[in-house]
């Protein structure tokens, strides 16, 4: 079973996250964050990981901190979860329609971080929640989880939608490449014969 249990303490946050990668999709958050525990149950749901995270952090100061590490510290228990990578499938792409929305993501499981983020939000806020927390979020994943990751806003018209789809085709992507191909059983997905 690919499963990893991570713990993450600064003088900002303490952050517990526990990730199953072979799960069903089952999620369970206490972060004092919705508006990002709505996101990550999207991708939980649809990537079918089982995903549980903790997280106290100085959010009378803004959700900043908590938010940018709970993307590091779901990183980093993605990669150690993930262990030697043979027989992956490695990269994943996945296009998500929400009514008027339509959002695109694509990864790579490269041992290499690198984000490109394409995403024009409608409006700053959902709610009480910074719509550039996403970025945060996906920025702090991508340079512990060690993905390459593309994610582009097509169409959208309500901020709302937009994030949804972007988290939603996310952990599609991630189901897609997450995935033991039968065919590569005990191979590294690589010519290089490492990730």
């Amino acid at each position: 079973m690919r499963s990893a249990k991570i713990t993450r303490n600064t003088l900002e946050t303490q952050i517990e996250v526990e990730i199953n990668l072979d799960g069903t999709g089952i999620a369970q958050f206490d972060t004092g964050v919705a508006f990002l525990e709505h996101m990550l149950d999207q991708v939980a749901r649809h990537g079918l990981i089982d995903i549980a995270i903790k997280a106290k952090g100085d959010l009378h100061i803004d959700a900043h901190h908590t938010v940018e590490d709970i993307g590091i510290a779901l990183g980093q228990a993605f990669s150690k979860a993930l262990g030697d990578k043979k027989g992956l499938r490695r990269y994943g792409h996945a296009y998500v329609p929400l009514d008027e929305a339509l959002s695109r993501v694509v990864l790579d499981i490269s041992g290499r971080p690198g984000l490109a983020f394409n995403v024009q939000f409608v409006r700053a806020n959902i709610g009480q929640f910074e719509v550039d927390l996403i970025r945060e979020f996906f920025q702090g994943f991508v340079n512990h989880a060690l993905v390459t990751l593309h994610v582009d806003n097509l169409a959208g018209e309500n901020a709302h939608h937009q994030a949804e789809t972007l988290f939603k085709a996310f952990g599609r992507a991630l189901r897609v490449a997450l995935e033991i191909d039968p065919r590569m059983a005990n191979v590294t997905p690589s010519t290089k014969g490492i990730l």
